[in-house]
């Protein structure tokens, strides 16, 4: 299923395999959608881990594992530090403002939506996530390649799109009666974590007030996003609507990325991922938690 016809407001954060083999096989001229400034081929970045990259990956992929790399801080200083590096990192793996960016990873995933919602942060114009992931390039029978190609090192001067960002005083703000009335808090991570009773941090449980869909309802069976109206109806029912802001948690900003792209998809106006996520609010006893029976 093309990502067209799944009904989304913003289909072209997605792009599906056979759009994207098209892509590649067409002239650079072609390979841009709207936002981008050439027209140039697209970087492709395969979030996966080493190995498996190393074991069949899309041609001209350059590969980039982000996925231990976390902020348990959001402060000021820690988080320009945290934000510098991980910019750097996409940088030097070519990722600039005049080309198109295809992350991907072995599914809709959470290392690839992780890239993804860091590109949108950084204000790139023309991110895309590979619906289906590699599971479903090499299921199309796509060709798949085990050469390596040299990243080239972008000229992007990156930014920052505030928006995009929740920091533990946002969380904080979005807290108690007044800070409910303005924003919603989605916990996607798991019912066991949710409830306290596996503990990840410092502290087991969950944000005051937050509303708990795990990140893997976003996914059909096959590991691709649901269409619109299947992830509308299961975030509304749950009182997370375009109305209101939602900041999106999990442990570290991964799974909370995955929801944060979903409800892009679906055109909520403002979203943003808490970047430190639990392991912050976790650790810092002097942020209030709650123990969901849910």
């Amino acid at each position: 299923m093309g990502t067209d016809s799944k009904g989304y407001a913003h289909p072209g954060l997605l792009i599906a395999p056979d759009e994207l083999a098209g892509v590649l096989a067409r002239a650079p001229a072609a390979a841009a959608r709207p936002g981008a400034k050439d027209g140039g081929p697209p970087v492709v970045i395969d979030l996966r881990p080493a190995e498996a990259f190393a074991a069949g990956h899309i041609p001209g992929a350059v590969h980039l594992d982000l996925f231990w790399l976390s902020l348990i801080d959001t402060s000021p200083a820690p988080l320009d530090a945290f934000l510098w590096m991980i910019a750097h990192l996409l940088v030097t793996r070519g990722a600039g403002a005049e080309r198109t960016v295809v992350v991907y990873d072995e599914q809709s995933g959470i290392r690839a939506a992780r890239a993804f919602w860091f590109l949108e942060l950084f204000g790139h114009p023309a991110p895309r996530l590979l619906d289906g992931g590699f599971g479903a390039w090499s299921a199309a029978g796509h060709p798949v390649t085990t050469e390596a190609t040299p990243p080239a090192r972008a000229d992007w001067s990156v930014g920052r799109v505030a928006a995009r960002l929740a920091t533990w005083r946002d969380v904080r703000a979005a807290t108690g009666a007044a800070g409910a009335a303005r924003a919603v808090l989605l916990d996607t991570r798991s019912t066991g974590e949710h409830r306290g009773t596996v503990r990840r941090a410092r502290r087991g449980g969950a944000i005051p007030g937050a509303v708990h869909i795990e990140w893997t309802r976003n996914l059909d069976p096959s590991g691709a996003f649901k269409p619109a109206a299947a992830l509308r109806t299961m975030y509304e029912e749950a009182g997370v609507t375009p109305d209101r802001e939602v900041i999106t948690y999990c442990q570290g900003g991964y799974r909370a990325a995955h929801s944060y792209l979903a409800l892009r998809l679906l055109g909520y106006p403002r979203v943003r991922n808490y970047l430190g996520s639990w392991k912050e609010w976790g650790d810092r006893v002097d942020l209030p938690i709650e123990h969901p029976a849910e």
